[in-house]
């Protein structure tokens, strides 16, 4: 971008994110995610530190807080309540050590003098900031962080937050900060009341905190069962180190996080990231980060803060399950069956410890309900933890420069007729002979869900159509030795080792190969389905419309496209083509008491320690269940890794039975 459009960029950006802090911190209404949030407003942090002559003081970068609800007294804090920094990876955390080396360098500070102290760690409550003041030893106020000078007085709600004392330990006249979270079990039994008197529920706990103490009536609050975790002193009470903080704060009688750390280095500071980030499921309330102070406040001091941001501290942010890109362009792919999935194309993205660049938009009904167009600003999430999709279309930023986009009359790479079926979504290549659609096809053939068929990749696949070695799947169990050797990146042995992979492949059980063939709308699960019923690939191929009706899960739309691939010529040609190859199809043998998961729906979430994803789904459907991807109040359970993502919350929320590895495998 240029310096006209950075400017342009700016603006829009600043408008959008007034909009929604406006929305949140005064309406107490969320629009957006606080990922996709932190993410416009990293954005924003980054072009103005590139151009910090577009810097301007309404700027939600300078800003600390939204603007206090009218309905309470306001309180002046005694200092300006400054808010952290974020970074979202370890090269920006590592750029901020090298950024305090180098101011300081200029104040002629010695940066490692004083890093004996190290780093302090500890976790990123996701809760609601508050100002405590003592007078005396007595709470005589507390006040939300506001706009960071002026705050609201909600004092009668804080006294009834246990955590909270009011009275200290000393006598003393100290002003603190902290962090009022609620519980993830307090959460689901208030929800559950609201559930049972016909209330709607609340989204997150991260809500109920910000509402539980702007009530009018504390009451209300009280009932919340909130808790409170104080992290700083305002006040100077001669403290040297943030360790001495957190110990001072303990002296005094106040509850802080118990699992801080003292890191020598960001290395190690990295490690308490991870090993949090890993246990954040299993914890009783939510955070969204470790923050990282700079241990020593002589340093802290001489570094000062920037605009609302302390330099000497930073919020290390987990990975979001949203962000916020642009789109760049939008392109059409096809699949195996000649379906065309358009698919937007964006700046990298990380997204849950994840760089991304492509997501699918699925079909045009879904670009048209959205409205999303090439130029646009979106939202991008990880649709079931893993697909990333587009869910959000930011209208506000737009410059007028956006372009529609419509699926093509052609396909796009044989340009064969294109064609949308009628009560379909989805836009098809009639063609049944298209290079693309085939080249999918015959990928997913050899992949490990199907014939397994290990080192026969794409490029190599793509240099056997395009020497005419091959014009489908069957074929490649025709090659010798003598046609793989003269091709690139073949030698003698490289070429042994494909062969023998194709031979040992034609002994092929009865669930793989039937999705092997690609027909429309059979996956995974539904092809383990069929072969537990039918047994015997035969009694599959001769099944009538009604039979495969009859079977629980096969709705007619898959049964007619079951019968209809059996009776089309090329197939049974394909089929021979197999047959006469060598290929064996193992019948699917299962007594009753092989199948203990029988009737019972398992979905998995975070990655599995002791077995791949896939191999754990095949465990499940082969002992009677179904391994699903999505999560539904049928699932019977969730079997839980490392790393979980939005399926453990909903578990939770609908009190579905969750499992871990170990037990998951005890079960097997």
């Amino acid at each position: 971008m240029n310096k006209t459009e950075v400017k342009k960029r700016i603006t829009k950006l600043k408008k959008i994110l007034n909009h929604y802090r406006y929305l949140y911190h005064v309406l107490d209404r969320q629009e957006i995610s606080d990922a996709a949030w932190d993410s416009l407003k990293h954005e924003l942090y980054e072009l103005e530190q590139k151009y910090p002559e577009f810097i301007t003081p309404d700027s939600p970068t300078q800003r600390v807080g939204g603007e206090p609800l009218k309905k309470f007294v306001k309180i002046k804090h005694p200092k300006p309540m400054l808010s952290i920094e974020d970074v979202f990876d370890f090269q920006e955390l590592r750029a901020w050590e090298n950024y305090m080396k180098d101011y300081l360098k200029k104040s002629h500070i010695a940066f490692a003098s004083k890093m004996a102290d190290g780093y302090f760690c500890e976790r990123k409550i996701d809760g609601v900031d508050i100002v405590l003041t003592y007078k005396n030893g007595i709470l005589v106020s507390g006040a939300t962080r506001g706009n960071g000078l002026i705050g609201e007085d909600v004092t009668q709600n804080i006294k009834t937050i246990e955590s909270i004392p009011l009275i200290l330990e000393k006598r003393i006249d100290v002003v603190v900060r902290g962090e009022i979270f609620m519980h993830t079990k307090d959460f689901k039994k208030l929800n559950s009341q609201r559930k049972k008197q016909g209330l709607p529920i609340y989204a997150n706990p991260r809500n109920v905190a910000a509402g539980s103490i702007r009530q009018l009536n504390s009451k209300i609050t009280a009932e919340r069962n909130l808790d409170c975790y104080v992290f700083e002193i305002v006040t100077d009470l001669g403290q040297k180190t943030h360790e001495q903080v957190h110990k001072i704060l303990k002296q005094l009688g106040f509850k802080t996080d118990p699992e801080t750390k003292i890191s020598t280095n960001l290395e190690q500071a990295k490690k308490y990231y991870n090993y949090w980030l890993k246990k954040r499921s299993k914890i009783s309330f939510d955070y969204d980060g470790v923050v990282i102070v700079l241990n020593n406040i002589i340093l802290q001091r001489a570094l000062g803060a920037v605009g609302k941001s302390p330099r000497w501290m930073r919020a290390y942010k987990f990975p979001g399950e949203q962000a916020t890109t642009v789109i760049k362009d939008i392109i059409v792919q096809i699949g195996r069956t000649g379906a065309l999935t358009p698919v937007a194309k964006f700046n990298p993205t990380m997204l849950m410890g994840t760089t991304v660049s492509r997501a699918t938009l699925h079909n045009q009904d879904e670009i048209d309900r959205l409205d999303v167009r090439i130029g646009d600003t979106v939202i991008v999430e990880k649709a079931g933890d893993v697909i990333p999709a587009v869910v959000k279309v930011l209208k506000d930023l737009r410059t007028g420069t956006e372009k529609k986009f419509k699926m093509p009359k052609q396909c796009p790479f044989c340009h064969g007729p294109v064609k949308r079926r009628p009560g379909e979504a989805i836009y098809y290549c009639l063609n049944k002979k298209c290079f693309a659609s085939q080249e999918r096809k015959i990928s997913h053939f050899v992949c490990k869900k199907c014939f397994d068929i290990e080192g026969l990749g794409e490029k190599i696949i793509k240099q056997l159509l395009d020497q005419g070695l091959i014009k489908d799947a069957a074929d490649i169990f025709t090659l010798t030795k003598g046609d793989l050797e003269p091709l690139e990146r073949f030698a003698t042995k490289s070429a042994d080792n494909l062969i023998m992979a194709i031979k040992k492949s034609k002994n092929i059980d009865l669930p793989h190969f039937i999705q092997a063939l690609s027909i429309r709308h059979i996956g995974e699960q539904t092809s383990f389905d069929l072969a537990r019923h039918f047994r015997k690939f035969q009694k599959l191929a001769h099944a009538s419309k009604q039979t495969l009706i009859n079977l629980p899960d096969i709705g007619p739309i898959a049964s007619e496209s079951i019968v209809k691939w059996f009776k089309d010529k090329d197939n049974k040609e394909f089929l021979n083509k197999l047959r006469k190859a060598g290929i064996k199809i193992r019948e699917f043998k299962v007594s009753a008491k092989q199948q203990p998961l029988k009737g019972k729906n398992v979905v998995f979430t975070g990655v599995l320690k002791t077995i791949s994803r896939e191999n754990a789904k095949e465990k499940v459907q082969s002992l009677g269940g179904r391994a699903l991807n999505q999560i539904s109040k049928k699932t019977d359970f969730l079997v839980v890794g490392q790393n979980p993502g939005s399926k453990y919350d909903m578990a939770k929320q609908w009190n579905i039975k969750i499992i871990n590895e170990q037990q998951f495998l005890k079960m097997l």
